[in-house]
């Protein structure tokens, strides 16, 4: 009995390392969820401010709707329930406020359901990607793919927002810029807000999700028209 918990932990271990992994090909490199407007504009500078920028984003802004909308697409494919699973996701492919930021969502939701279905195959989330096809958010197809694998949610929660961290410290710590160690350094201070974001993905409904960050959203669309741009959001 030992043996068979041991080894379904190191398989959804597996699955979740992988998933969130610099290395899985859903092109999250590519995008700054507004940093390079930031910066460009002067309002995020040095570890400090990358911090407040990420903070912002995960607790008040994306993060603070991916989370519900994770949870809501898990419990579904869990239990199997299609059509809950179906509104939820459909809702996640609507929840962004500007362009860039819904092509970075959705984006890397195509191709994290590609990848996943391939490497990680499951009849039903294949289905429900067929489903969803050019439309699907990446929080949507993580928390799908989770629950049809049968990953723990709070699991699957802390990987999918650490990674969300992961990314944005990442490309800051390009263009503030900022030496290696400040980027660590700016991962672990944002930790407790991982944590806040996981509880309240839990307590909040997705219908009841929501985000207040227009100066985020502002950024997000003054970087559509920059001058020069090295990411795509």
């Amino acid at each position: 009995m030992g043996t068979a918990i041991t080894t379904l932990a190191d398989a959804a271990l597996a699955r979740l390392l992988a998933w969130t992994s610099p290395a899985y090909p859903v092109g999250g490199f590519s995008y700054s969820h507004g940093i390079e407007a930031a910066v460009e504009h002067g309002l995020c500078t040095g570890r400090e401010g990358l911090v407040r920028h990420v903070r912002a984003a995960l607790s008040a802004g994306a993060g603070a709707v991916d989370g519900p909308l994770l949870a809501a697409c898990h419990r579904a494919a869990a239990a199997g329930d299609a059509p809950a699973l179906d509104a939820a996701a459909e809702l996640a492919g609507a929840f962004r406020g500007t362009a860039e930021l819904a092509l970075e969502s959705l984006q890397q939701g195509g191709s994290f359901a590609a990848i996943t279905a391939a490497a990680w195959p499951h009849p039903g989330f294949a289905a429900f990607a067929a489903r969803h096809r050019g439309r699907l958010a990446h929080a949507a197809a993580f928390g799908a793919a989770a629950g049809f694998h049968g990953l723990p949610l709070r699991a699957a929660l802390f990987a999918f927002l650490s990674g969300f961290v992961a990314n944005l410290v990442s490309a800051g710590v390009r263009l503030v810029p900022l030496g290696q160690t400040d980027g660590q350094l700016a991962t672990a201070a944002l930790l407790p807000d991982v944590q806040a974001a996981i509880a309240h993905a839990l307590a909040t409904p997705a219908e009841e999700a929501g985000t207040a960050t227009p100066v985020l959203d502002w950024l997000s669309m003054a970087h559509e028209t920059q001058y020069t741009r090295l990411f795509r959001s």
